[in-house]
């Protein structure tokens, strides 16, 4: 799809200059971009987090604990 987007100078330029050093178009620079900068803030940077979490989760928990057993008032005043 054809589309026409205003730009400031030096976002154009340093885009330009980048797309040729990658000996790549602009369009291609651009819609790389795009595309990281639509994946970093959908779903699949929340799928990203989530996992990211749950291996955190799994590593602070200690290899010599047991599963948290609710204590009833009077065990938890013993202790």
């Amino acid at each position: 799809m054809k589309t026409t987007i205003e730009l400031p100078d030096e976002i154009f330029r340093r885009v330009k200059l980048l797309a040729a050093e990658r000996r790549t178009t602009l369009k291609d620079v651009v819609t790389e971009a795009l595309g990281h900068f639509l994946d970093s803030s959908g779903e699949k940077a929340a799928k990203t987090r989530k996992a990211h979490l749950k291996r955190l989760l799994t590593e602070m928990q200690a290899s010599n604990t047991e599963p948290m057993v609710p204590l009833v008032r009077e065990e938890a005043h013993e202790r």
